[in-house]
């Protein structure tokens, strides 16, 4: 395995702001960049996953946007791009420039499109895109909602580690909370484990997982470091009242399209306006955004983002 520091703390998946032609808002990176930083709750970001439509986007429109990010925060965060797609050529190129361009890691979902039948197939598809980044972490971004790959993670950790030298862990998006504990575990704790749901944080906590990757440490960082301290200190109690805290924002959410459409409202509401999303995903009306400022009345967000505004 690589010999880097194990990944720990809070890790934002950053939104990709638009302007309202649909194109690339990257000035607008900068402005968010430098409200993630002044949370003092984030210790980087994952750039390019699902939060930052990395679907939607071209391949350019990606390397731009990593270029942007490292330029202006590289020094003060820790920049994890994600290079998967469908296209394991489009992953190389990504990986390649990620490392050219000083990223701290690389990170790739399984390709959702033709999907790998077997954990071999799938070490195989990332064995050349982890090579391209050979000086780099890499890790496996699992989010079987989204790829539809759900192949066992364990399995994966201990094949891929034989063939990938950079394997560091992964991006577990998941709530099999039985097979996220044997990774934990997995050789006495050798894989970065990063905890992807946001609102169980406390149950990933509870196992063993040192990191988290989500799109609510964008706005909402100080409740999951919150968590995340209570969590330390034994403070049980604490540490649900938190999570409780942070459900009742992500119910609204949800509510309104979930962790992009959603959140990217929210971000705007927060202080930084990252636009719509890119179609298929329908925009926000100011109706609608008037509804959202309404259902966050009974949760605490206006009292955490005032304080950061």
């Amino acid at each position: 395995m690589i010999n880097t520091p194990k990944l720990t703390g809070l890790i934002s998946a950053s939104f990709t702001p638009m302007h309202p032609d649909g194109s690339i808002h990257y000035e607008r990176i900068k402005d968010f960049a430098d409200y993630v930083i002044a949370s003092e709750c984030v210790n980087g970001v994952f750039i390019c996953g699902t939060t930052g439509e990395s679907a939607s986007l071209t391949t350019a429109e990606r390397e731009k946007i990593a270029e942007t990010w490292i330029s202006h925060a590289g020094g003060r965060l820790k920049i994890i791009v994600h290079v998967g797609g469908t296209s394991i050529c489009q992953s190389e190129e990504l990986a390649r420039h990620a490392q050219d361009i000083g990223a701290s890691a690389i990170a790739s979902i399984a390709p959702f499109f033709f999907k790998p039948a077997s954990i071999e197939d799938l070490v195989q598809y990332f064995r050349p895109i982890a090579a391209a980044a050979n000086r780099l972490p890499f890790y496996y971004y699992n989010m079987p909602s989204i790829s539809g790959v759900s192949l066992p993670v364990p399995e994966f950790l201990k094949r891929g580690a034989q063939v990938i030298p950079t394997l560091r862990g992964v991006k577990f998006t998941h709530n099999n909370l039985m097979e996220m504990q044997q990774c934990v575990q997995l050789n006495n704790g050798e894989f970065d484990i990063l905890h992807g749901f946001d609102e169980i944080l406390i149950t990933g906590l509870s196992i063993g997982v040192k990191g988290a990757v989500g799109s609510t440490y964008n706005y909402i960082p100080q409740i999951y470091k919150g968590i995340m301290q209570a969590m330390q200190r034994n403070d049980i109690a604490e540490a649900r009242r938190l999570q409780y805290e942070s459900v009742k924002i992500l119910d609204v959410v949800i509510r309104h399209g979930g962790g992009v459409r959603g959140g990217k409202a929210l971000m705007k509401l927060a202080g930084i306006d990252c636009g719509q999303c890119r179609l298929p995903i329908s925009p926000v009306s100011d109706e609608e955004m008037e509804d959202i400022k309404k259902e966050l009345q009974n949760t605490t967000f206006f009292n955490i983002t005032n304080n950061r505004i």
